[in-house]
């Protein structure tokens, strides 16, 4: 799903997100895009029930005033998120955690903030981190080659390696190698940037000029390392500082269609391939192997977080222009990707379609990160 690139770094993380490079459950990909205030599908969402116990929220000096924002959060939609992962918690404590909320039906404010408060607690991240985003895009495409539409989607090739976990990554050609390639048996044809940017976040939507929709789910890379062209472009002269999102990206490769595009593109040696599935219009399974809820769901390092983890986002201090000032909500870790490395590395899924993109690309914010560790309170 994330077998899916992914944060998602469009824009520094320009282009970094998350391609994941999970099994089969269909991932979004898993790069960094984002702009405008936070309207990733559900924002915060309702859900689940508090223990009578806990039936008002933490007194003042409890251990969640250190989290900025959580006054501010939606804790019923909160709680319906991590009762949506608690599939995959393989925690013990989560998982009794998760039981005792189910048994206790739909909560709302203030009896879900108390079951959180009540259930978890705050444990900081010791490093200051990097929050992308990434989104599932949708783009125009068509069975065969013309005009516009040049850059075949490939198929995953018979010799690629399988990766096999704790083996060095097989070496396979990069981008420049295999575009030069023929493109037999192209899964469909795309407009050059578009596909690049669908390589970046991992999966996507192709519709056909008909309205006919197929989603492209990531089946592999070369295993090149991800490299985002914020960076390169900005020492190019090609983009300026504060001015590096992923819509800007794109707009300079459409209008620079051709050998100049296509050289600054190969600087990203990494190459994604995928297979085409009917498109049921909702969202994509994460690496976790669950549907992504915009806002709720974030692409980890796998070797520092577990899939079903409970986390704090409290990111600000945007390096892109036209960002939302700030994200600070509970979310899960459900997807994995490409370019999210580290304990203190998460992309945030915003969605389907143009206004997650726009606001993915625009995400790139300085963050602190939470785990919410699941405690048993003896009586609760």
């Amino acid at each position: 799903m994330r077998g899916r690139v992914l944060a998602a770094l469009l824009a520094a993380a320009a282009l970094a997100g998350c391609a994941s490079q999970a099994p089969s459950p269909p991932s979004t990909g898993r790069l960094p895009t984002v702009a405008q205030p936070p309207s990733p599908g559900p924002r915060p969402a309702p859900i689940e029930p508090a223990p009578p116990a806990a039936a008002t929220p933490a007194a003042p000096g409890s251990p969640f005033d250190a989290l900025g924002g959580w006054d501010q959060e939606d804790h019923a939609a909160a709680l319906d998120a991590v009762l949506a992962g608690c599939r995959v918690a393989r925690d013990a404590d989560l998982a009794e955690v998760c039981r005792r909320a189910a048994a206790l039906g739909h909560l709302e404010e203030p009896r879900a903030r108390a079951f959180l408060e009540t259930h978890f607690r705050p444990q900081p991240v010791p490093e200051t981190g990097l929050l992308t985003a990434y989104f599932t895009p949708v783009y125009e495409a068509r069975s065969r080659r013309g005009g516009e539409f040049t850059a075949p989607v490939r198929p995953r090739p018979a010799d690629l390696p399988r990766p096999v976990a704790g083996a060095a990554t097989p070496l396979y050609p990069d981008r420049a190698e295999i575009e030069r390639r023929p493109a037999h048996g192209a899964l469909a044809w795309m407009r050059p940037e578009d596909l690049f940017f669908l390589q970046i976040q991992g999966s996507g939507v192709l519709e056909d000029p008909d309205g006919g929709r197929r989603r492209a789910v990531f089946d592999g890379s070369n295993g090149a390392p991800f490299l985002g062209l914020a960076a390169p472009m900005r020492q190019q002269g090609l983009l300026v500082d504060q001015d590096t999102s992923a819509e800007r990206i794109r707009a300079w490769l459409a209008a620079n269609r051709g050998p100049r595009a296509e050289a600054v593109m190969r600087l990203n040696r990494r190459y994604v391939f995928f297979r085409l599935e009917p498109d049921d219009g909702g969202e994509p399974a994460g690496a976790a192997g669950l549907r992504l809820t915009p806002g709720r769901a974030l692409a980890v390092d796998p070797a520092a977080h577990a899939m079903g983890e409970v986390l704090w986002l409290d990111a600000a201090s945007p390096v892109l222009s036209g960002a939302f000032p700030a994200y600070r909500r509970l979310a899960l870790a459900l997807d994995t990707g490409g370019a999210i490395h580290g304990p203190a590395r998460v992309d945030l899924y915003l969605g389907r379609g143009p206004d997650a993109g726009l606001e993915a690309g625009r995400v790139r914010h300085v963050l602190r990160l939470y785990r919410l560790v699941p405690v048993l309170p003896p009586g609760a």
